[in-house]
């Protein structure tokens, strides 16, 4: 039965080597080097100081992470839940709403593109940058407009 005054732990205690008992004076750790001092051991990828594979291969290509294009991601749920029918839907009320957290990389515009997650039952006029067909279609179906934000 249990009981408070015989509980078992639920998670295992971790092993501490190096204090003396059964495990010995090296305490699975060999004799000396730098991997039997305590807290010492070397990084991923380091050889021995020869020349890491990572530093002789040579580096090619194109890296396009700067300047990828990134979108928030709304989708028609998020408008039915933080909009009343007929307001104004752009990037700002968005944010200012909360329904896009502010987090610029690299000096990057926030960039909003709508999808067709849910229904939209209220007419509202909105401004992104990109809409899914199908999202469009649905904004229109239900008496709103949709308008493309322009890069400039």
């Amino acid at each position: 039965m249990l009981q408070l005054n015989n509980l078992c732990s639920l998670v295992k205690k971790r092993k501490r080597v190096g204090r003396g008992g059964s495990r010995g004076g090296t305490s699975g750790k060999g004799h000396k080097g730098q991997k039997a001092r305590s807290g010492g051991y070397v990084r991923p990828g380091f050889e021995g100081g020869q020349m890491p594979l990572f530093r002789r291969l040579p580096r090619r290509g194109f890296n396009n992470t700067l300047f990828k294009q990134r979108y928030h991601i709304v989708t028609l749920n998020d408008l039915e839940q933080h909009f009343a029918a007929g307001e104004q839907v752009d990037p700002q009320s968005l944010i200012a709403k909360g329904v896009v957290k502010v987090k610029l990389s690299h000096g990057q515009q926030h960039k909003i593109k709508i999808l067709a997650d849910g229904q939209l039952t209220k007419k509202l006029v909105i401004s992104a940058h990109a809409f899914s067909a199908s999202a469009a279609e649905l904004i229109q179906k239900s008496g709103g407009e949709t308008r493309l934000i322009k890069e400039g």
